[in-house]
């Protein structure tokens, strides 16, 4: 992964963001808002390097902070923590697998905004819960886990656009030496 595939997704990274916060038919018809970034988290931990997992969940965590009413921050360390620890199992998982791709969005999904939840009750603030909450963070979680595939194959097209693809081994030898004539 190159620098101009890292400055797209963190691009990309930020109009979701600034989607999902302004596009209400969503959250109208469902009556929760599906959060992309565990997604993006997942994407990052599994295909890229710890660099750019870090920086989807820093600067994504952010920006979904300045757009939404919680405390600026709150979410970077979910985040964080959750592509941690998925990068700390990536080898043994099989990434290119739509199933381990959809339940690990499904985990990221079902963990960060519980995660959220605990670090807002723990500095003290009364967020808005109740049995519609369980509803929103279902939503949520099965939202982000059947993104996850789709955020895998958008994210891998840019990568293979936007870099040098290996060239595939031929039989003929650059190096060798051909004789004419008789012998």
């Amino acid at each position: 992964m190159n620098a101009i595939t890292l400055i797209v997704i963190l691009a990309f990274t930020y109009l979701t963001v600034f989607a999902q916060t302004t596009v209400d038919f969503i959250r109208v018809w469902l009556g929760a808002q599906v959060d992309l970034l565990p997604a993006f988290v997942v994407y990052a931990a599994l295909s890229g390097n710890p660099l750019l997992t870090t920086l989807i969940a820093v600067f994504g965590g952010l920006w979904l902070d300045s757009l939404s009413m919680n405390p600026l921050g709150v979410t970077v360390a979910p985040l964080l923590v959750t592509g941690m620890v998925i990068l700390y199992f990536r080898e043994v998982v099989l990434r290119e697998q739509l199933s381990a791709q959809f339940i690990f969005g499904l985990a990221a999904g079902a963990a960060v905004p519980l995660m959220v939840v605990l670090l807002l009750l723990t500095f003290g603030m009364q967020p808005l819960l109740g049995w519609g909450s369980l509803w929103q963070w279902v939503v949520m979680s099965i939202g982000c886990g059947a993104a996850t595939p789709v955020v895998f194959r958008v994210f891998d097209l840019f990568d293979h656009w936007l870099s040098y693809q290996p060239l595939p081994e031929t039989t003929f030898n650059h190096n060798r030496e051909m004789k004419r004539g008789r012998n």
